[in-house]
Formats: structure tokens, C-alpha cells, sequence
């Protein structure tokens, strides 16, 4: 700093004009961290919820910005034949059969392999049994020695009988394959095809395939063991998949109450809760009592409004500094009109592409999505939780738990003074949204048809006054 100042060089502080923004990404701007196309191989005996593990992860990995897809090879024998009538097809001795699910296995890697050549992809799951050496071995021939990609295992592993028959009758019930069946009749069936697959099932073992890279779970994450993973993306997949689990509970999702801001159309800062607002937070305390939810923990930010809302709510609390709004920089407490009138091109710039724009000094979507991780994997841990945040960042959180677009993120519609309720069911989440009879401003700002065009009810505080 001494040479700085003695050579007379003087700084000016940085302006909209000097700092760096991104307010047209290349499209594909995220998928920076896949160097080289990874597949992901299921192994283990049916219902153990490996499609379950398959939809999570495509879900997750999506939703942090690398692009994958889950090939179900299940879906493959579906459309290549109709000939299943009863378990005798998973008959080891089945020589027709056999045929048929080998060549089903060839073509799926087959379609893997070209989604990811083709540069569509950058994260293939494979979804089927993979239950046997021979065939991890023709797997790792295809995807690793011909193609050049990373290959990593998970097994599911489950011991225990009830975890089983659950998934039997919550999922396979469902299937195209019993259509014609009844619940007992689905559960005897499906039971003894189990029992032809045990008959030459291999569960990975690190001394005769020690050239695999894989992870098992044990029990829906009772316990998991981890073998010879590489890289960043196989790090980050594990370290998911030891977080989820599959114990029944809610997650509730608010907003804070409405706030003097929200009167006045400004976006960002920290002011306390108008009286409506205040009015709300009694009324979601009120709500969540008689709900009588066995171990809730309420999430909140830091910010005041979400802390006031909560107040009245008798569960343990916990304050999240990654669940503050998004950053608005050189923006916050301004009016959309304000924006528009000062900042006219990062107006324009921000609707082009509203998941990738940055606010000078402030936020993108993109850098919330980031923020949230840890968020998200403390949400999977855990029960029952009350989580009071913010618009911008309850789109992100939606946008994971429902499985929705970096496109259709900006834009989700998450009214104030409204409960989503979150019901995690066999491969995704039923959501219900729940309006407390209290009024509140419209905050939510549709995706324009012409960049930068501001609706007339954003054009004055007075027009943005509406119930």
C-alpha cells in the first residue's frame, strides 16, 4: 500500500460502468465443471430404489447446471417386447428372455454413449439391475476402454424386508407391467422375480473388480461405503447421495410477511413487516400449530422480515445467512422504475436472460443456485421444516424440488402471505399452496414480451398498490 500511495496513483471507486456484469451469458454458461462425460451405473436386486436414487440425482445434478438424463432401462424392454406376462421373464434359464434384456442393455448404453458423444449431455444415469460382473464388465468395456468416458458405480444395497414390500406397493404397483394385476398379485409376481435375479446376483466387490470406481448405500443411507471415486463430479455425487433419505415428512415453504417495501414496490433491503405483514406472521403461527407437526424446525435468513414472520411460531429456529434474497447490488430498495430509468441497458440486459444476469456488485440466479446448496442438502437430511425466505430464493428452491428449468426458474410465481406445502412422494414432490385470507402487493413481474418493457402497474408506486 506504502508504494501505492508514494507513486501519486489514485483509485476511484468502481462504477455501473467499470465493473463487471454478464448481462448476455453464452448459453451453456454454467457447464464448467464436467471436463470429460461421466455415466452413472446402478447395480443392485429390484426395489431397492434405484430408479428413486436415479431421478434425484438427474434432478440434482440439473439443477446445479450439468446437463444430465437418466436412460431406465426397464423403459427399453417395455417398448422392445410385450412378452411380459410374469416373472418366468427374469428366468435366468430363460434363453428368449435373456436375449431380449442383453440387447436392451446394448442399445440403451448404446443411446448413452451418443447423448454424450454428441455434446448434448455431460451426465448419463444408467438405470437398470447391472446386477452381474459379466455385465459391469461389458458396461466398463463400452463406456471406459471404447469411449473414453468416467464410469461410476452405485449399488443399492437393502436387507430389510420392509423397506422392500414399501416400495413394492408404492411404486411397482404402477407399472405398465401389471396393468392387469391387483396389489397381492403384484407383490407375489414381483417378489419371486426378485428371487430370480438373487439367484445370480453379484454385489460389487472391490478385490475382483478393482479396477471400478463405485459407491454402495446400505439400507437408504444407513450406511455407505465409498471405493476409488474421481474427480470433482463423482465427489459431489456422493456427497448427495449420503444425504438423502426416504423417512416420510413436509417441507413448508413461505415468504415473509409483506413488508413496508413491498408497499412500495422496492425490491431488496431490510425493513420490518407492514401491519398486514404482521398479520400474516400471526396467522402461519396459528396455521402451523394446528397442524401439530411432530419435529418442526423453522429456517430462516437473516433479514429481519423473515425473522419477524416467524416469531410467533413455537418450534427451534435457525438463522440461514445463504437463505438472504438475492443481492441486488447497486439496485437494492430502487423501483423497477427506478432500475429502468437509471440503469436502462442492465434493465433491458436482466430480462434477455434473468437466470444468468448479475447485478452489478450483486447476484445472479445462477450465483443463488450456488449459494443454496448447502441449503438443499440439509433439506434432504432433515425431517419436518418451516422454511420463511424470500421470492428469489423460494423459486430456487422450487425449481429443485419440482424439477423445473433454468429458464422457468426466474419466472415460478411465489405469492406473499401463501404456504407451498412439499410432500416428497415415490419420485418427486406434491406440492399444495396454501392462501391465508390476509391481502397483500403483487410482487411477481412476468417474463416480458419485449425486454426491458415495464408493465404499467410497476410505472408508479400508486399502480403497484393492489391486493
Amino acid at each position: 500500500m506504502s508504494d501505492i500511495k508514494s507513486s501519486g496513483m489514485h483509485y476511484t471507486p468502481p462504477t455501473s460502468d467499470t465493473i463487471q456484469t454478464k448481462p448476455f451469458p453464452v448459453r451453456g454458461e454454467r457447464s464448467n465443471s464436467v471436463n470429460k462425460p461421466h455415466v452413472i451405473a446402478m447395480v443392485g436386486l429390484p426395489a431397492r430404489g434405484k430408479t428413486y436414487i436415479s431421478k434425484k440425482l438427474c434432478r440434482y445434478l440439473n439443477w446445479i447446471g450439468i446437463n444430465t438424463k437418466v436412460f431406465n432401462l426397464g423403459e427399453y424392454r417395455r417398448h422392445a417386447t410385450t412378452a411380459y406376462k410374469c416373472h418366468d421373464f427374469f428366468r435366468p434359464d430363460n434363453i428368449k428372455a435373456m436375449a431380449i434384456r442383453t440387447q436392451c442393455a446394448v442399445d440403451a448404453l448404446n443411446d448413452v454413449c451418443q447423448w454424450l458423444e454428441s455434446g448434448d449431455g455431460e451426465v448419463a444415469v444408467f438405470d437398470a439391475t447391472n446386477s452381474t460382473i459379466e455385465r459391469r464388465q461389458m458396461i466398463h468395456d463400452i463406456v471406459v476402454k471404447k469411449m473414453g468416458f468416467k464410469l461410476f458405480f452405485v449399488e443399492s444395497v437393502c436387507d430389510d424386508p420392509e423397506i422392500v414390500e414399501q416400495n413394492i406397493m408404492e411404486v411397482k404397483v404402477s407399472s405398465p407391467d401389471y396393468a392387469t394385476m391387483n396389489k397381492e398379485e403384484v407383490l407375489a409376481d414381483f417378489m419371486l422375480r426378485i428371487e430370480h435375479y438373487q439367484e445370480k446376483y453379484q454385489p460389487l466387490d472391490e478385490r475382483k473388480e478393482s479396477m471400478l470406481s463405485f459407491m454402495k448405500i446400505y439400507n437408504t443411507g444407513e450406511k455407505v461405503l465409498v471405493f476409488k471415486h474421481e474427480g470433482h463430479i463423482q465427489s459431489r455425487i456422493v456427497y448427495y447421495l449420503m444425504n438423502i433419505h426416504i423417512v416420510p415428512r413436509t417441507i413448508y415453504l413461505t415468504r415473509h410477511g409483506e413488508s413496508h417495501m413491498n408497499l412500495d414496490g422496492r425490491i431488496g433491503g431490510d425493513s420490518d413487516l407492514s401491519e398486514r405483514g404482521k398479520s400474516y406472521g400471526k396467522a402461519l403461527s396459528e396455521f402451523i400449530e394446528e397442524q401439530d407437526i411432530q419435529g418442526l424446525r423453522v429456517w430462516t435468513s437473516w433479514l429481519k422480515r423473515t425473522i419477524q414472520t416467524a416469531a410467533d411460531v413455537n418450534a427451534p429456529q435457525e438463522r440461514w445467512k445463504a437463505l438472504n434474497e438475492i443481492d441486488a447490488g447497486i439496485c437494492e430498495e430502487m423501483t423497477y422504475q427506478e432500475i429502468s430509468n437509471k440503469y436502462p441497458t442492465d434493465f433491458a440486459a436482466r430480462d434477455q436472460n434473468k437466470f444468468s444476469y448479475r447485478y452489478p456488485r450483486g447476484e445472479s440466479y445462477e450465483d443463488l443456485v450456488a449459494r443454496l446448496e448447502p441449503v438443499i442438502m440439509e433439506l434432504e437430511r432433515q425431517g419436518n421444516v418451516l422454511v420463511v425466505t424470500h421470492q428469489a430464493v423460494l423459486r430456487c428452491l422450487l425449481a429443485y424440488f419440482l424439477d423445473k428449468s433454468a429458464d422457468e426458474l426466474p419466472y415460478l410465481q411465489v405469492p406473499l402471505h401463501t404456504i407451498i406445502k412439499l410432500t416428497p412422494v415415490a419420485y418427486g414432490c406434491k406440492m399444495e399452496r396454501i392462501r391465508l385470507p390476509i391481502d397483500a402487493v403483487d410482487t411477481h413481474r412476468p417474463k416480458p414480451k419485449i425486454p426491458g418493457y415495464l408493465d404499467q402497474r410497476f410505472r408508479s408506486k400508486e399502480n403497484n398498490l393492489h391486493t
